[in-house]
Order: C-alpha cells, then sequence, then structure tokens
C-alpha cells in the first residue's frame, strides 16, 4: 500500500494537470472569440458530437437486434421533430428520444 504523502503528491498532481487542461482551453478562448474558425466550430461541433454519440450508442444494438435500425430511424426522427418543435432545447429532444428508444428495444 503506498504510503499517505505519496497518495496526497499523486492527487495534487492530477487535480494540477485536470484544472489546467479544463482551463487552459477558455482562457485561450476569449483571445479567439471573434476567430471565424471559433465561430464554425460553436456551431457545428456539438452536433458533431451528439452525432458520434448515437452511432456508438446505437450500434451495438442495430447489429445484434433485426428490428434496431427502424428502431433507431424512429427515434432519431423523434428526435428531430422534437427539437425541432419545443425552439430547439437538445436537452429536451435527446431526452425524449432516448426514452422513445428504450421503450421501443423493450416492448
Amino acid at each position: 500500500m503506498p504510503s499517505t504523502p505519496y497518495l496526497i503528491a499523486v492527487l495534487a498532481i492530477v487535480f494540477t494537470i485536470t484544472l489546467a487542461l479544463r482551463g487552459v482551453p477558455f482562457a485561450v478562448l476569449g483571445r479567439l472569440r471573434g476567430s471565424a474558425v471559433v465561430q464554425r466550430l460553436s456551431v457545428w461541433m456539438p452536433v458533431g458530437i451528439l452525432a458520434i454519440l448515437a452511432v456508438t450508442a446505437l450500434h451495438g444494438t442495430i447489429t445484434k437486434d433485426a428490428h434496431g435500425v427502424w428502431y433507431a430511424l424512429l427515434a432519431t426522427i423523434v428526435t428531430i421533430a422534437v427539437h425541432l418543435s419545443f425552439g430547439r432545447r437538445t436537452i429536451l429532444s435527446v431526452g425524449v428520444g432516448t426514452g422513445v428508444y428504450v421503450l421501443l428495444i423493450n416492448m
């Protein structure tokens, strides 16, 4: 078992690195806010992240279940419809779409 000072030192190093990695982008973003690249990323990055998460999450079910493709397609359509109908609220649309998908998978 490592000694207490060793564990405290490791935790301090991990805390410092994590804080630096989380804080540096915000410190740099203030200077780059007017950049065309940052403005484009702010539009497309959330969509890209959600797409990657959706593909990753749905891949297992789609490949194992014959109806998985249809369930995923229906849940995606519901997600898009809720997103466009209720003022582009991402948490609401993703939550409702996920709920529909879970219900379809478990029925």
